[in-house]
């Protein structure tokens, strides 16, 4: 019987695709043997994951999971809308987001945490590959902490408490935490849900984004044929407008119609420290299938 070492497992696991602890168990029954290993990862269904690596995930679930003073926000991406209402695709998203309140942002480490099955989070989603028959994928993750306050969630259209579509942190800081104080983190997850601001503060505006809107409304301005110290102060008041559009402190308070979310977040004694916004699928290429001319090219036609 050959070594099991772990370039062996490591081998089996490139060509398979399958979990590092089943790639081990696979090598022993098969005496060490990377053919015999692979023929029974094949047996237990196991080697089919690495067949639907390359196929696109645009679908699934954002989740998020609490802590004293920190809140994590994952996604996990499926292929299509209906893995996102199996329960253990669910389960399995909630143990992202608290691996990932553990582990960080970095998603090789939250994929390295152990879950409660025994296996990674890595191995886990293999698992879950094989088992379901989908590919999926960890996209991305966000922690955010407060050495005092609190960081409230939100979960817009929630499948269940802490999984849905869109997903918002909001970290504010205060002396003590509160129920008020989670109330208000609530109604400001609610707020950038349905604003999507671009940024916290007129300071953390993105340059370019700030420089590409500044160029454009230089030639509305032009436009009107006014003298250039009259534009330069068009432009400068449509600035003032833009940051009002795209800055979350700027932003009217969509609760009452007429505050400044800065105002609201001052009058409770706080500040709003940092936000973050996932919304499922957002940047991601899908593919538009026609399902007429796979049905006609299906039938020979």
């Amino acid at each position: 019987m050959a070594e099991i070492t772990a370039a062996l497992v490591k081998e089996l696991r490139e060509k398979t695709g399958a979990g590092m602890m089943d790639c081990k168990k696979a090598l022993n029954e098969a005496a060490g043997e990377i053919e015999g290993a692979i023929d029974w990862l094949r047996t237990k269904g196991l080697a089919a994951a690495a067949k639907k690596s390359g196929r696109v995930t645009a679908e699934g679930l954002i989740g998020v999971a609490s802590g004293p003073q920190a809140a994590a926000m994952v996604e996990v991406n499926a292929e299509t809308d209906f893995v996102a209402r199996n329960e253990s695709f669910q389960n399995f998203v909630e143990a992202v987001a608290k691996a990932a309140l553990v582990a960080g942002e970095d998603i090789e480490q939250i994929k390295a945490v152990v879950l409660d099955s025994g296996r990674t989070v890595a191995d886990e989603i293999t698992h879950l590959i094989a088992t379901i028959g989908e590919n999926m994928s960890i996209r991305r993750a966000r922690v955010l902490r407060v050495p005092s306050g609190v960081v409230a969630s939100y979960i817009h259209s929630a499948v269940r408490p802490g999984l849905g579509k869109i997903g918002v942190l909001a970290a504010i800081e205060a002396p003590t935490e509160d129920e008020a104080l989670l109330t208000l983190g609530r109604q400001v997850g609610m707020h950038v849900a349905a604003t999507r601001p671009a940024a916290l503060d007129v300071d953390s505006v993105d340059p370019a984004l700030l420089e590409r809107e500044r160029a454009v409304l230089i030639e509305q301005a032009r436009a009107s044929g006014k003298p250039e110290a009259i534009i330069e102060k068009m432009v400068e008041g449509r600035v003032r407008k833009f940051y009002e559009e795209v800055v979350l402190l700027e932003q009217v308070w969509v609760h009452d119609g007429e505050s400044r979310v800065r105002k609201v977040v001052e009058k409770a004694g706080a500040k709003l420290a940092a936000f973050d916004r996932f919304q499922l699928g957002e940047g991601i290429e899908k593919e538009e299938n026609d399902f007429a001319a796979e049905v006609a090219k299906a039938a020979g036609v």
